[in-house]
């Protein structure tokens, strides 16, 4: 059997009014919660919400790689 994986992506877009960081924990978290193997990610797009002269909402494309099981 070959030691090479295969993996499986997808994108999601985390929120959050704390941080850009929170924004992708908080995606990445979720994502764990039905998803398995889920071993990388990247950041794709930051973007936000100004209100007030101020960052109200921080928004984060990511990409996520999940490596797919192999058959036994």
């Amino acid at each position: 059997m070959s030691n090479s994986h295969i993996y499986k992506q997808i994108e999601l877009v985390g929120s959050s009014t704390k941080s850009s960081d929170d924004a992708i924990a908080q995606a990445i978290a979720r994502a764990s919660e039905t998803l398995r193997n889920l071993d990388w990610f990247e950041v794709t797009e930051v973007r936000g919400h100004i209100k007030d002269g101020k960052v109200a909402h921080w928004q984060v494309s990511l990409k996520i790689g999940m490596r797919l099981e192999q058959e036994p």
